[in-house]
């Protein structure tokens, strides 16, 4: 297409603007960038004072403690980093869905800057004190956190929202032993445990959390022998469809989903079960599919991706690749470097509002993960750090 003298200039222009803003961007001053970083983080205005002392610290090559002071502010906690956990506890990871245990669980570690390779394996929760709700926490409903939603209850003050034991909670179906993080909220365990296999407890939390697909960490190299017996090895009679591509995914999905084998979510009695010793119905149901399968006899689970393609994860030494129970099993999935990763990339599109993209970004991911890791698992680290990064987009 021949383009006019009309259109040639029109595109100059519009060059021209977008230099222009690429220089506004490039020479923005501390104030400016100051403000960008409270504008990612919070989403609010920050007040005069607040924007004085980030001001300074940006001028004084103390970005990062400025990030720091954007996130005192609460629309941090009850905006940001709700709407960044909020689509973690729903198979649709939607953002508007009530708020639960685990959403509030997710902002109170946060906020406590409570080592986030916990979120998959510690005995707590966060509840509303007395002074936020009259209602109490229960095991049966959802009623607790719709109260601080409706009251909108400031998550952002200790007071308001107490860390407590899992384990601790008037009628827990669990001990100490069996909590694993968000895995055993009520919340949590509604979404995923409801029903079905409790193979989706593994692919949506390897999904949100380790930022991998089921289909990503395919390997046909992995053992086959813990699939259970509901795959039928032979789909449509052609058993090769089985060799070449439903046991990629199941030799490695199978034995580690075994870690859930005594949990449940009872849909009529709406609260988590765990039946200690006892595998689940679920686990053995459709038996007759392949009955030469794996038969599901205890809570074991074995880590077959920890080696051939699925190496590159960056598995924990000490974890030993295989264990018992939802604990052990939350603690190998979220001490792994692509955990930590994960949480960058997290973070990185919902303060950046962009996916990383390019060398600088990825090599800002790496960076910000490796002093995630330095600083105690520290999701204000990631927060602040990210924030810093994309200032200036």
């Amino acid at each position: 297409m021949q383009l006019t003298k009309h259109d040639v200039f029109r595109n100059l222009g519009i060059v021209a603007i977008c230099c222009t803003l690429g220089t506004s961007v490039a020479n923005a001053g501390p104030r400016e960038q100051a403000k960008r970083i409270h504008d990612r983080l919070a989403g609010v205005p920050p007040t005069a004072a607040v924007l004085d002392a980030m001001e300074t610290k940006v001028a004084g090559g103390d970005a990062v403690g400025a990030a720091f002071d954007a996130m005192d502010n609460p629309a941090f906690y009850n905006t940001t980093v709700r709407e960044f956990a909020t689509p973690w506890t729903n198979r649709e990871g939607s953002v508007y869905v009530d708020m639960n245990d685990a959403v509030a669980t997710v902002i109170g570690m946060i906020r406590d800057d409570v080592p986030f390779d916990q979120v998959l394996y510690g005995d707590i929760v966060y509840v509303g004190s007395a002074a936020a709700t009259a209602i109490p926490y229960s095991q049966t409903d959802n009623d607790h956190y719709l109260d601080l939603q409706l009251n909108r209850v400031d998550l952002s003050d200790p007071a308001m929202l107490e860390q407590q034991l899992q384990s601790a909670q008037p009628g827990a179906p669990i001990g100490a032993n069996e909590t694993a993080g968000l895995f055993t909220t009520r919340g949590y365990a509604e979404a995923y445990f409801q029903a079905g296999t409790n193979r989706s407890a593994i692919s949506f939390t390897s999904e949100n959390l380790l930022c991998l697909s089921m289909d990503e960490f395919r390997d046909l190299t992995a053992h086959p022998d813990m699939v259970r017996q509901d795959v039928t090895r032979s789909p449509g009679g052609d058993s090769s469809i089985f060799l070449n591509d439903c046991l990629g995914c199941h030799a490695g999905l199978d034995s580690l989903a075994g870690g859930f084998a005594y949990y449940d979510f009872d849909e009529e009695t709406q609260q988590l079960v765990y039946t200690d010793g006892v595998v689940q119905e679920k686990f053995l149901r459709d038996a007759a599919t392949f009955p030469f399968g794996f038969e599901t006899t205890d809570d074991s689970w074995i880590n077959y991706w920890r080696t051939g393609p699925n190496a590159f994860v960056g598995w924990n030494a000490a974890g030993g690749g295989e264990g018992s129970g939802a604990k052990t099993l939350g603690m190998e999935l979220s001490q792994t470097r692509q955990f930590s990763e994960c949480q960058v990339k997290n973070v990185f599109e919902k303060v950046c509002h962009r996916a990383p993209n390019g060398d600088a970004d990825m090599q800002a991911v790496q960076d910000i993960a490796t002093n995630f890791e330095a600083n105690n698992r520290s999701m204000k680290q990631i927060f602040a750090e990210t924030a810093v990064h994309c200032m200036g987009d």
